[in-house]
């Protein structure tokens, strides 16, 4: 099984994906824990190349597929094939709510990188982890790291969100939206629940 966490900065995404991988170990099952972009060696390079500085939209794009190629080819496909529970901290949603979205790629492109990319390969159910920005922004800047992502405007975080809510709504099937916002205890039993 395929499962990833979505949502803006400061969601919980790296604290709720840690406490979803020792959950499903301790029910005995084998968990590969993965990050976008990241996630191998070569995508973990790119992933410095990415937060180093801003890129022209395109090819900011085209820099989170060719990691995210890496990723499947190094990571992704070989745990699956292992049988393991893959858990990924973003993947192609986010590039769709943070590049297109947010800031303004062509969704055309991404729909394309997604089908020369993915092979078919789409994860089997997603978390949206939702709170507003605003409250998502202050979390991230209590951690004191503060990256050029964070640093995007407020609006941006806005259509962002936006992105991610109609993702979710589009895909009923696939997605389920977490209200972030409650303890991380919450947010864990939700996503339990959920699977």
């Amino acid at each position: 099984m395929f499962i990833t966490l979505e949502g803006g900065e400061g969601a919980g995404k790296s604290t709720q994906i840690r406490r979803l991988a020792a959950a499903l170990c301790g029910q005995g099952r084998a968990v590969f824990l993965t990050r976008e972009p990241g996630g191998s060696a070569g995508a973990e390079a790119v992933r410095g190349v990415l937060l180093s500085r801003g890129w022209e939209q395109g090819a900011e794009m085209l820099l989170h597929f060719a990691a995210r190629r890496e990723h499947m080819a190094r990571a992704i496909r070989p745990a699956l094939a292992a049988g393991a529970v893959v858990l990924s901290d973003r993947f192609a949603d986010s590039t769709l709510a943070y590049q297109v979205a947010g800031q303004g790629a062509p969704r055309a492109m991404w729909q394309g990188l997604c089908d020369l990319v993915l092979d078919g390969v789409w994860p089997d159910r997603t978390f949206l982890l939702d709170l507003p920005p605003e409250a998502g922004l202050a979390r991230a800047a209590r951690r004191g790291d503060t990256n050029r992502y964070e640093a995007l405007d407020l609006d941006v975080h806005r259509r962002i969100r936006s992105a991610f809510l109609a993702q979710a709504a589009a895909e009923p099937g696939r997605f389920r939206v977490i209200d972030a916002t409650q303890t991380p205890q919450a947010v864990t039993a939700a996503m339990l629940a959920a699977l």
